[in-house]
């Protein structure tokens, strides 16, 4: 049976101004996991990652790691931070040293480790996140995607068991998020358990096993990506929108279509071509493809454009 490697207790956190930022949490992931938690901005994602390696103390509750509670001494913080390294929202707040090799060796000097250990792992580091040859270069002058890369590749060069990321994408282009996700997936498949938060919901269908659901601090729902994605009422009062493949598909199902909500775009193709038959398929095809869809959307009316959908069907049957 595969251990938990962090699991909260009845966790919550109070501000010292008095403000409650998490109340209540409970929460367990499984070692290899892929776990992400979604919410809203200001849901308590950031303040909840912050107690996974010791930064914020719960104010009541437990958080343990491999099963046992975190030891909040300066040798069981070091412990932990070994184990269990975060990439902030913002990588300007992790990359502070003049050079990005620098930046990349603070972890493991701290370790006690020797030079030459501390060299090799920032070479193997940057070399893992594409960043090679550019250890001279100032992080202040990297781009957005690279800033990102040099936040992880420091966090890499501690060797740790769980990667946790807060936003993973966020300010970076389509290609820049589909290269860190990526990233994040082949550390995943070399046995490093993945965190990340995201109100990025086609990002989290494509890369989580699990998901929490957090809402105004506290946890409204959990499960697997097709569980918290078959239940628009949840994802509605968490305040997200659902993936546009399964908003699609409830749509199609709200106006009599029988078929499944399914949470990429190739398994929706296949299940509306199902739905609809390839003849009538390949007609709505012809007549909303690419531009032509929102143009004929807005001229006929959405309830015109549901009927057509469903003219389309009758004339296949």
């Amino acid at each position: 049976m595969t251990k938990a490697i962090i699991e909260t207790e009845n966790m919550s956190y109070i501000y010292p101004d008095g403000t409650s930022a998490l109340q209540d949490i409970n929460i367990e992931i499984k070692k290899g996991e892929r776990a992400a938690i979604i919410g809203s901005n200001g849901a308590g994602k950031s303040t909840l990652f912050l107690h996974f390696n010791g930064i914020l103390k719960p104010s009541s509750g437990v958080i343990k790691i491999d099963g046992e509670p975190l030891n909040y001494k300066k040798d069981g913080l070091l412990r932990t931070r070994q184990k269990v390294g975060i990439v902030f929202q913002n990588p300007d707040d992790q990359l502070f040293a003049p050079t990005v090799e620098e930046d990349v060796a603070f972890g493991p000097m701290n370790l006690g480790l020797s030079i030459e250990e501390v060299e090799n792992r920032v070479k193997e580091s940057l070399a893992m996140v594409g960043m090679s040859g550019l250890e001279k270069k100032a992080p202040h002058h990297l781009s957005g995607g690279q800033k990102k890369r040099v936040a992880i590749a420091g966090i890499l060069a501690m060797k740790p068991e769980i990667m946790v990321m807060d936003e993973p994408t966020t300010g970076l282009d389509p290609q820049g998020a589909k290269q860190i996700m990526s990233l994040l997936y082949e550390l995943n498949q070399d046995d490093m358990s993945i965190i990340i938060s995201s109100h990025d919901v086609e990002i989290i269908t494509q890369f989580a096993d699990k998901i929490f659901v957090l809402h105004e601090g506290s946890f409204i729902g959990q499960g697997s990506p097709n569980e918290i994605f078959n239940n628009p009422e949840l994802v509605e009062k968490a305040n997200l929108a659902l993936p546009k493949s399964a908003a699609l598909l409830h749509l199609l199902k709200e106006n009599g279509f029988s078929c499944d909500v399914k949470l990429t775009v190739d398994d929706a193709y296949h299940e509306i071509l199902h739905a609809l038959g390839t003849d009538a398929y390949h007609n709505l095809l012809h007549l909303v493809k690419n531009e032509y869809h929102h143009q004929l959307l807005h001229e006929l009316g959405e309830d015109n454009y549901h009927k057509l959908l469903h003219l389309l069907e009758e004339e296949h049957n």
